[in-house]
């Protein structure tokens, strides 16, 4: 499950887990866990919410960020 970075017109970016990256067929986004980029609750939903919904015509871009298995793999190179 590939967790991500939501950044949303005019509001904080959303973190969060899904379970494919969306396809360009797409309307909505389903994100699982959701929380701040600091890992924090989001202030606007209730504190027992598990799943998000998103319009994708309100995502400016999607981070998709590396698993720890992948930062094991590709690390800081110097030479």
């Amino acid at each position: 499950m590939p967790t991500i970075l939501l950044h949303i017109q005019n509001e904080e970016p959303v973190m969060g887990e899904v379970d494919d990256i969306p396809g360009e067929q797409d309307n909505l986004i389903v994100i699982k866990n959701p929380r701040r980029r600091d890992g924090k609750d989001i202030a606007a939903l209730d504190p027992n919410v598990t799943t998000i919904l998103y319009p994708v015509h309100r995502i400016n871009f999607i981070e998709i960020l590396p698993s720890s298995e992948e930062e094991q793999i590709i690390g800081f190179v110097r030479e």
